[in-house]
């Protein structure tokens, strides 16, 4: 089985995030990490799993005027942050707006800052509802990731997404069992 898995990523975390997501499903699939810039129409349509994340920005998806003044954030000399190397290409919110209608068994996640949902957002809301429109089908709760105030994944969110990335893979395995002959 295939997976496919694309992330959008400002600061690194939620690229860190994905890669240790696709690190998990490498047990039971033959996992592609992407940016959103090269998650292409072939790779989503040759994946029997697309596993999609990003970061949350003002309660949920990001918008070119987010994705702009994270850059800015990053730009200031006294900020301590870098952007990732992808952080340029495009956002998840419109490469899910120009996504094909597909079949697939999806799942999405998020990065967030540590706090209460209600205050916080979370961007994989938006994400699995979108995926849904395009008729793909999830195969788990949409799920966030925790950052803390000094711009770093808590302790334990790595190795927490490595094992969700594992559980993703077994469930997409179990959807896709052959039928008894």
């Amino acid at each position: 089985m295939r997976a496919l898995v694309v992330y959008e990523s400002m600061y690194g975390n939620t690229h860190v995030v994905a890669s240790n997501i696709a690190d998990g499903l490498r047990a039971t699939h033959e996992v592609t990490l992407v940016p959103v810039a090269g998650a292409t129409e072939d790779l989503v349509a040759g994946a029997d799993l697309v596993v999609v994340g990003g970061p949350t920005h003002m309660h949920g998806l990001s918008s070119p005027a987010t994705r702009r003044m994270a850059a800015q954030a990053a730009a200031k000399p006294a900020s301590g942050l870098s952007l990732d190397p992808d952080a340029c290409g495009p956002g998840l919110r419109d490469w899910l707006k120009g996504l094909g209608g597909g079949h697939a068994l999806v799942a999405a996640f998020d990065t967030r800052i540590n706090g209460v949902p209600a205050f916080t957002g979370a961007a994989s809301r938006g994400i699995g509802r979108l995926l849904k429109r395009h008729g793909y089908r999830l195969i788990a709760a949409p799920e966030s990731f925790l950052v803390g105030q000094q711009n770093a994944l808590l302790d334990g969110e790595a190795s927490r997404a490595r094992r969700w990335g594992a559980a993703l893979g077994v469930i997409a395995t179990s959807i896709n069992l052959p039928a008894p002959a």
